[in-house]
């Protein structure tokens, strides 16, 4: 949950004040991984998958516990 208006925006017009949900960003992605010689389909964050292209598909997967 986060965000409210500013006070400046308050000050100058109405907005009612609430409570905004936000979501991950989440993909559907394959993945190859050349340990396993194998392709996973995942459903991962967007930064996931720049963790994945830092560090490879098999280190990532493998601290996350998905493999």
């Amino acid at each position: 949950m986060g965000g409210h208006y500013s006070n400046a925006t308050r000050a100058t017009q109405y907005n009612p004040t609430g409570k905004v949900r936000k979501y991950v960003n989440l993909q559907t992605k394959k993945i190859y991984i050349p340990e396993l010689k194998k392709s996973m389909r995942l459903t991962i964050s967007a930064r996931a998958i720049k963790t994945i292209n830092k560090n490879g598909a098999f280190a990532t997967l493998k601290k996350a516990g998905l493999i």
